[in-house]
């Protein structure tokens, strides 16, 4: 006897990129009856291939395989932010597209998003575009101040950039970066930085997550608690910061937003991402709903999960030089391992993470 129900949901979710964003969203996906079918240069061996149902190997601009990829699936998302533009427009001419081409464009380069942010009346650093050394010793002498150089593009985790001060060689420092297309920020004193994290479904519909308190080293972040301890006000103005950004760019999917919370207690856009973080990993073990679940229900048509947290977590990256913690992370009662199943443990190479309820 059956119950007559039929479910709305999506047979097939397609994931653009094989990193460990991935391999958490097919986990996800999975406990949901979904299969997913991941499509990467090492889509074969990579760390969410070693857990999806299905898995294709081709680059990002065989237009071919693409077409094959998302003629196999009902929905498409990507797992990181520098999948081209191009190839989610290639799938969006055959089923749902996360985040979107547009999402992407905007997120692919530090002056696409720090102006969209501006133009939503979002207070951002002062920033310079650079192309060239005079263009950034014209803007240094206008900043008179300490700054940090990056990419416009590709950069993470502290790679593709550098502080400099006035005092500096700057021919030296743009030459560093070995790229014409280069930001400068203005370096902010903050007194710290917060994570906002949306759900955006087809029909512009959103819900948020809990807001994370971060904490960074060398550039990478090292821990995050949530809820973060701030004001209700100062949260809510992060969700209508990141709410704002997610309709500008008619996002499906998420869409995270790191902000800098300054001395008087006022926030400024640092950079976004339409993609599940790294700071609400968390939300595994922490929320009704994980940022991945929550992911692949907007993505098979099943409607947003509670977001409601149970007590207050926080999340510690494991990076390569990490690994000897391993065993003593497994015997603790408290720590909720993640390893992401990469082969090469190296300095700095995010391996895994362990979340804990704090208070227990």
């Amino acid at each position: 006897m059956t119950s007559g129900i039929t479910f709305p949901h999506t047979a097939c979710i397609g994931i653009l990129g094989g990193g460990q964003l991935g391999r958490m969203l097919a986990i996800a996906a999975a406990q949901l009856g979904l299969q997913t079918h991941v499509f990467a240069p090492d889509a074969a061996t990579s760390p969410a291939g070693q857990v999806a149902t299905l898995a294709t190997t081709a680059d990002y601009d065989d237009v071919t395989a693409l077409r094959h990829f998302a003629a196999s699936v009902d929905a498409v998302t990507s797992e990181f932010e520098n999948v081209p533009a191009a190839t989610m427009e290639v799938i969006g001419a055959s089923c749902l597209a996360s985040p979107g081409a547009a999402a992407l464009r905007a997120a692919q380069h530090r002056i696409a998003e720090k102006s969209l942010a501006a133009e939503l009346g979002i207070a951002t650093p002062r920033f310079w575009h650079i192309r060239n050394d005079e263009d950034l010793a014209s803007a240094m002498q206008m900043l008179d101040g300490p700054a940090i150089l990056k990419t416009c593009r590709l950069g993470y985790d502290g790679k593709g950039q550098r502080r400099i001060t006035p005092g500096d060689d700057l021919a030296a420092a743009f030459t560093e970066l070995a790229s014409d297309d280069v930001i400068l920020e203005e370096m902010i004193a903050f007194d710290s930085e917060i994570s906002a994290l949306l759900a955006r479904d087809a029909n512009g519909a959103m819900c948020h997550f809990p807001v994370t308190l971060n904490n960074h080293r060398n550039g990478i972040l090292a821990t995050s608690v949530a809820p973060a301890p701030v004001s209700a006000s100062l949260a809510e103005a992060a969700q209508t910061a990141a709410a704002a950004l997610a309709g500008a760019v008619d996002l499906v999917g998420l869409l995270a937003v790191e902000f800098f919370v300054d001395a008087d207690g006022g926030l400024l856009f640092n950079e976004m991402a339409p993609r599940p973080h790294n700071s609400f990993h968390w939300t595994i073990e922490g929320c009704a709903t994980s940022q991945f679940t929550q992911l692949a229900r907007v993505l098979a048509g099943m409607g947003f999960g509670a977001t409601t947290s149970y007590g207050s977590w926080q999340m510690e990256n494991l990076l390569g030089q990490d690994m000897a913690r391993v065993p003593s992370l497994l015997a603790s009662a408290g720590a909720h391992l993640h390893l992401y199943g990469k082969p090469e443990a190296r300095t700095d190479r995010k391996m895994g993470h362990v979340t804990s309820r704090l208070g227990d």
